[in-house]
């Protein structure tokens, strides 16, 4: 009897670990379906399953598997023998072997001083901190595969990039730990995780959302998210969106200091990663900034499906043309950026109305997906990976399974028959033109779905299932 009273108190004196809200008991959606393996988690479940610690391996060993079936259905395209349109045929197209010729790194060309790269800065100094050894030993290895390689070591990088993205989101997210296995078992993630460079601006993105989340004293944690969005910046552009959550908070809070001390850290990062390219080849620097500018209406997105519909009123020529089909000349490209832009301004400053005039402030999490997901409904480009960006912040802003999973069938059948409208336009076609266009209004309509989920959250922030379980996190 001593034994279990000593062993009782030995209990109560241990640092308690957090509770974890499972997703069985919180989302209806889960819990539904629990019900038919047995069962919502319960209280006296043992304790091993309910440790953070433990579902914290589960979701890490759940992403390495995804990231494996990735690399297995990209394999067919790492020989770079890409005949008879294998790369559509098998959906395994990467710019990641496609741009390793393209961007003259196979010749040995360093990024911004011998090629102008069409990406910001740390983006490529990552292409060319990875080709340039790749072909050097190539050049050696006539028999060498330096496009496959360069693919093989990338993917890697891009791999472990993906792995600290989920640890920060674990950390992020202690009292609901099963939350990050949406991403963990996304579709997203499994058909374009190494479609390009992106996972480098999103495990940075998501450190500063980490750093911004701890109670660390001083001005430590700002300063921080501001080095790691500075970074971001300049690996993507879409990092530095995060600052309109930023400013949003500090109208609402009225803390200013914060937001000074983070975004004077990451303008001076951003500086220090940017100008000693910009004095040493201005113009392959700003190559970035004139290609976007010069890029018209992209595949997929609000303008294209537009123009869709305007094909099936309008020839599309001189005095017979609806508003997306002039939108889309060359002679109007000028305007075509100005509207985008301006939808997105107006949807930035919609979002910080919004959250001026919420019962509480919202979470940094939920501001930052509606700001990145209305650049993309707006934008004139959405790349397949662009997705990616949203992946980490949906499932941050808004952990319900239900409209999320929705979202991803979307995105799946975005991916599928964008391939087959590549093979189209190679002259090889595979389905009408109209399929293409339904996955495309589905993506944007699941996407936009979602950002009014978000916001009816923030309107009723009982609805929001992460308030209820940690009230004071990010």
């Amino acid at each position: 009897m001593q034994a279990e009273v000593g062993q009782d108190r030995d209990d109560r004196d241990r640092p308690a670990s957090p509770r974890i809200d499972a997703p069985s008991r919180s989302d209806g959606f889960v819990g539904g379906l629990a019900e038919l393996i047995g069962g919502r988690l319960g209280e006296h479940a043992p304790v091993a399953r309910r440790s953070v610690k433990f579902v914290s391996l589960i979701v890490l060993a759940l992403t390495c598997l995804t990231l494996a079936l990735h690399f297995v259905q990209k394999s067919p395209c790492r020989d770079g023998a890409w005949t008879d349109y294998k790369q559509y045929t098998n959906f395994c197209y990467t710019d990641v072997l496609a741009l390793y010729y393209a961007e003259g790194l196979s010749d040995g060309q360093v990024p911004y001083v011998d090629h102008a790269v069409e990406y910001p800065v740390l983006t490529g100094v990552m292409m060319g901190v990875i080709g340039l050894p790749v072909h050097a030993y190539g050049q050696t290895h006539p028999d060498f595969n330096q496009g496959q390689a360069f693919y093989d070591i990338t993917a890697l990088v891009l791999f472990l990039f993906a792995l600290g993205t989920v640890a920060m989101m674990l950390a992020i997210r202690r009292t609901r730990p099963w939350d990050v296995a949406m991403f963990a078992l996304s579709p997203a993630l499994l058909v374009t995780a190494t479609v390009n460079w992106d996972f480098l601006a999103i495990v940075l993105a998501v450190g500063g959302l980490y750093a911004w989340s701890r109670k660390w004293p001083g001005y430590w944690a700002p300063a921080l998210t501001g080095v790691l969005l500075g970074l971001g910046t300049a690996a993507k552009l879409w990092p530095g969106f995060l600052f309109v959550g930023l400013l949003a908070l500090a109208l609402r809070t009225w803390r200013w200091a914060p937001l000074f001390v983070a975004a004077g850290t990451a303008a001076t990062t951003w500086l220090a990663v940017n100008v000693p390219v910009m004095v040493l080849n201005f113009d392959n620097w700003r190559r970035f900034i004139d290609l976007n500018n010069e890029r018209g209406v992209d595949w997929g997105v609000l303008y294209y499906i537009g123009r869709y519909v305007d094909a099936k009123f309008w020839s599309g020529g001189e005095g017979d043309s609806g508003l997306f089909q002039w939108l889309s000349r060359d002679e109007n490209r000028s305007l075509l950026n100005g509207i985008s832009l301006a939808l997105f301004a107006v949807a930035c400053l919609g979002i910080i109305y919004l959250a001026m005039r919420a019962p509480v402030p919202p979470r940094l999490t939920q501001l930052a997906f509606l700001t990145v997901a209305a650049f993309l409904l707006f934008n004139k480009v959405w790349s397949q990976q662009f997705t990616l960006w949203l992946l980490p912040l949906a499932i941050l802003a808004r952990p319900r399974w239900g409209a999320f999973l929705a979202w991803q069938v979307a995105e799946v059948a975005y991916f599928l028959t964008f391939y087959g409208e590549l093979l189209g336009a190679s002259g090889k076609s595979v389905m009408p033109e109209g399929v293409f266009i339904f996955a495309s209004i589905a993506r944007w309509v699941t996407v936009a779905v979602l950002c009014g989920l978000v916001i009816r959250e923030i309107r009723n922030p009982r609805l929001d299932v992460v308030r209820q379980s940690d009230p004071l996190t990010v």
